[in-house]
């Protein structure tokens, strides 16, 4: 059984009362509270390790920057009996990870151009005020409704700070550092070829590629590069994998495929300067044609065709 700092009914800051556990990463604790003096529930995270805790502020205020839709909003900060915490927008739904992992290996390339569009958005807002994210990948993506995919909102702008000294310490250890670090390996995959080089001089540009990553993920199932350490020389060569077939077989979805894959190509140039910006790349997102209705799982009982 997994030991959790905080239970039910437990009260932080003589304001946030603690309702459940959500979930626990590498770096944190997540909470659903009650914040008891504007009647609303939040996300409430805390670090597991003192390590982790020493730069808890820091990240907080950074993240706190951040203003924008598709961005999981950070809320407060405070610290109680040396312990430190985040309070962030509660999002309803999964990460992009676990939908994925449990509802459906891909999506179809309308929704992959509605989650591109909004995540591009989001690092555009975090990029406008000069917050670099570093640690974007699925599991830091909340996906609104779940399987029902109604919006997305990039999280833990402030976790990924924490989380650099993790990653950059087993990047430089080689493959038996990568294989030892569970944050490390998470990232891995989503890295752009500088972040391996030095993680902690990576820029802007470094956060395009992970988008690029994420979204060719979207529309195969595959992650581009493959698992842990072994993915290392291929993206240090920047060989992606051709376009997918797969994904345009069909008439309704061959012409956005093509369109969203020559998108990746320009997000993943080996060289960062030659990526587009997060601005071109919204701009980029808006001429594509998508739709957004809404999405239902269920059972079709019932289907009238008529072909001609």
């Amino acid at each position: 059984m997994i030991n959790v700092l905080h239970k039910a009914g437990d009260m932080i800051g003589n304001r946030y009362r603690i309702v459940s556990e959500i979930g626990q990463g590498g770096m944190q604790e997540v909470y659903a509270a009650s914040d008891e003096l504007l009647g609303r529930t939040v996300a409430l995270k805390v670090p597991k390790s003192n390590s982790a805790e020493k730069r808890f502020k820091r990240s907080a205020v950074l993240s706190g920057r951040v203003n924008h839709a598709n961005v999981a909003k950070t809320l407060d900060y405070l610290e109680e009996n040396a312990r430190y915490y985040l309070i962030e927008e509660l999002v309803l739904g999964c990460d992009l990870a676990g939908l994925l992992a449990n509802y459906i290996p891909s999506l179809d390339p309308y929704a992959v151009a509605r989650a591109l569009h909004h995540l591009a958005k989001g690092v555009a807002a975090s990029h406008h005020v000069n917050v670099v994210h570093r640690d974007l990948k699925p599991s830091n993506v909340m996906v609104v409704g779940g399987a029902e995919v109604d919006a997305f909102k990039i999280t833990d702008f402030g976790i990924a700070i924490m989380a650099e000294k993790e990653i950059g310490d087993a990047v430089e250890g080689g493959s038996a550092g990568l294989t030892a670090s569970q944050t490390a390996l998470g990232a891995l995959p989503y890295m752009a070829p500088e972040m391996i080089e030095d993680l902690r001089s990576a820029g802007k540009p470094s956060d395009i590629w992970s988008l690029g990553a994420m979204t060719l993920e979207l529309m195969t199932g595959s992650r581009p590069f493959g698992q842990g350490y072994k993915a290392v020389p291929a993206i240090m060569e920047a060989r992606l994998p051709a376009f997918p077939a797969s994904v345009g077989t069909s008439p309704q979805f061959a012409s956005l495929a093509r369109e969203l894959y020559s998108l990746v190509e320009k997000c993943m140039k080996k060289d960062p300067a030659e990526r587009l910006t997060a601005d071109e790349l919204v701009f980029a997102c808006e001429q594509l044609c998508y739709t957004n209705s809404p999405r239902e799982f269920g059972t079709v009982k019932s289907l009238n065709y008529n072909k001609h």
